[in-house]
């Protein structure tokens, strides 16, 4: 009994402290859990209003997901969406949370790690992955559960490269903006991932990697006339790449569809056409969730992942889809306060993160709405998938960890 008599002791004094002193808030927990470190900073540098828009974007998803799919064919199939959509918010959680705890030096040491780990990711698709909606970049592990590396790739890019940066100038002694050897080192790192998303091929998850490169390029300070010759040579790039028919016949179809969306609307335009009219029933308030002819009626293909906006649209009108589009404003807001609270490698890698979610959102709601050719994207924390929640999770949890290690 004495020990249980010292930590109940130990309370008491912490909880009612002797006149004159003044009382410790953590002092009773870490009194009677001595094995456990309280970090009484912790509450107060949480990014709360950062939690509550990537937290508010899954709970609008998970209900979007539950009312396209609750009429598929049997009630198992139709609920195991919302099932699995749960999981995988769950298990995004974790994630965020273990990624949070991470340090300044963890983030370091990390980097390369969590590059190589995706580029294997990438590698392992041409061994054991399989094809889905015409593009090899998914691996099968077991129980209905695929993962698609590129989405972690997004993240490996960008801490690969942020550590490249700030490591060389660290060695350097000095914050002065990136050397011609940095700027090559970091579109080395670029290449070789995304010449392997693009053999899959999957276009979509390319152009977001070159976006989130750029993100981290700019903060970085990397001389204008880099940026200019980049953006320059990309274009040239994906002439070439049409020209030379590195994409498929598909991709190919996506882009003439956009162009023209008249050009066949029971064929490749049928998509973009279908959602565009379904969010085009909305008007102002939506037809309320589970009531929307569109969804109900199963007229939308690829509703729950792609075309996840339109059900929004359809079903809680311009509102709502205004509603998700500040959300995702919110969380860049964040960020980018983020990043202008933190060191260096703190700066680019949310800034990275920030051109990733950004971009994504807008080429999502942008295929939607038939501003922007389909590329197969989804939409960050809204669309069912699990590869993509498991990602994102981890970028938010990257932000957080960032802000708990700023200076300020």
């Amino acid at each position: 009994m004495t020990l249980l008599d010292d930590a109940v002791d130990a309370a008491a004094a912490s909880a009612f402290p002797e006149p004159g002193r003044a009382r410790d808030p953590v002092a009773p927990l870490s009194d009677l859990l001595p094995g456990i470190e309280v970090e009484p900073e912790a509450g107060r540098r949480v990014d709360w209003i950062l939690v509550a828009a990537a937290l508010a974007l899954c709970a609008l998803g998970t209900v979007l997901v539950w009312s396209v799919t609750r009429n598929l064919d049997g009630v198992d199939a139709s609920r195991s969406y919302l099932k699995r959509n749960l999981l995988n918010v769950g298990i995004g959680c974790l994630l965020a949370l273990v990624a949070w705890r991470l340090d300044a030096r963890q983030l370091r040491l990390i980097g390369p790690v969590v590059y190589v780990l995706s580029l294997l990711g990438l590698l392992a698709v041409f061994v054991v992955g399989t094809t889905v909606n015409g593009a090899h970049a998914w691996i099968r592990i077991g129980g209905g559960f695929a993962v698609q590396p590129a989405e972690f790739m997004k993240l490996g890019l960008i801490v690969g490269m942020s550590v490249m940066f700030a490591a060389r100038a660290m060695d350097r002694d000095d914050d002065q903006r990136p050397t011609t050897s940095d700027v090559l080192i970091a579109l080395a790192l670029l290449a070789v991932p995304l010449g392997l998303i693009m053999l899959q091929p999957d276009l979509g998850s390319a152009i977001v990697l070159c976006a989130a490169a750029l993100g981290v390029l700019l903060a970085g300070g990397v001389p204008a006339r880099w940026l200019v010759g980049l953006i320059a040579f990309g274009a040239l790039g994906a002439v070439l790449a049409v020209k030379a028919g590195l994409l498929a016949e598909y991709q190919l179809d996506r882009f003439r569809a956009f162009a023209n969306p008249n050009i066949d609307t029971q064929g490749v335009a049928y998509n973009v056409n279908q959602a565009r009219i379904a969010i085009a029933g909305g008007h102002l308030f939506g037809t309320g969730l589970f009531h929307g002819a569109a969804t109900n009626g199963g007229y939308v293909p690829e509703q729950q992942t792609d075309f996840i906006f339109s059900a929004a649209g359809e079903q809680l009108g311009f509102v709502g889809g205004g509603a998700i589009i500040a959300l995702f404003a919110v969380i860049c807001w964040r960020g980018l306060r983020i990043a202008a609270q933190s060191d260096r490698i703190g700066r680019l890698i949310a800034c990275g993160v920030v051109c990733w979610m950004a971009f994504q959102a807008f080429q999502n709601i942008g295929m939607n709405l038939g501003l922007t050719p389909v590329t197969g994207l989804p939409l960050p924390f809204v669309s069912y998938g699990g590869s993509s929640m498991f990602a994102q999770s981890l970028a938010i949890g990257l932000l957080l960890a960032v802000r708990r290690a700023s200076p300020r």
